[in-house]
């Protein structure tokens, strides 16, 4: 049998295309996944914007989310690790939240009786954050418990957070996230052991992406 030497290299594009496409299966829903990916890379073909549902489509007649309503849930979590999915399903429906969005994260998480709640949080402020930055801000932003200043968390929590929602992304290396989590420990925070949102918005050697 004639072997070739010729080596299949993956296109630069492939990666990012599959990542958008995924995500745009997550808020859209579609019932037809075979005909969504039809509709969606013939727009991209013919230069057009693909069929992603606007905000305004998503949430219908549910109340949109915000970092307000977050807030709100990670108060009502009050300070628990754990929360059982259907006290949380019911916390999600009294702000009248979207349930799709809901299920998604469910999903995303592949959570069942019981949800770790900083997991659950990440994926949430994932969905509004577009970039991992702006949800590790607005993450900082939920969990802080201080008035006054930049927001700011202990670096242990930041560690978590950064670490999770990078692999779920999977748009980062792990060596990279480790090596911005040693410089930010060593050479962006105090002695405290609290990291503060301009320790890796305003920091040009910080590098999150």
């Amino acid at each position: 049998m004639a072997q070739t030497d010729e080596q299949r290299c993956i296109p630069l594009e492939l990666p990012e295309m599959l990542k958008k496409f995924a995500r745009a299966v997550i808020l859209a829903q579609p019932e037809d996944l075979l005909q969504f990916g039809v509709d969606y890379f013939g727009a991209l073909c013919r230069g057009e914007s693909p069929p992603v549902r606007d905000q305004s489509e998503q949430v219908g007649n549910w109340t949109q989310l915000t970092p307000e309503l977050l807030k709100i849930l990670h108060c009502q979590v009050a300070g628990r690790l754990i929360v059982r999915a259907d006290e949380l399903a019911q916390m999600w429906k009294a702000l009248n939240l979207p349930t799709h969005l809901f299920k998604s994260v469910m999903n995303m998480g592949r959570f069942t009786e019981e949800i770790e709640w900083l997991k659950f949080l990440a994926l949430t402020s994932n969905a509004l954050g577009v970039t991992i930055t702006d949800t590790l801000t607005l993450l900082c932003e939920v969990l802080c418990e201080h008035d006054g200043g930049p927001p700011r968390i202990p670096f242990s929590t930041f560690r978590f957070l950064y670490t999770y929602i990078a692999k779920v992304r999977g748009e980062i290396s792990a060596s990279h996230v480790s090596r911005m989590l040693s410089y930010i420990e060593q050479e962006a925070i105090g002695p405290d052991g609290i990291i503060r949102v301009n320790d890796f918005t305003q920091n040009p050697r910080v590098q999150l992406e």
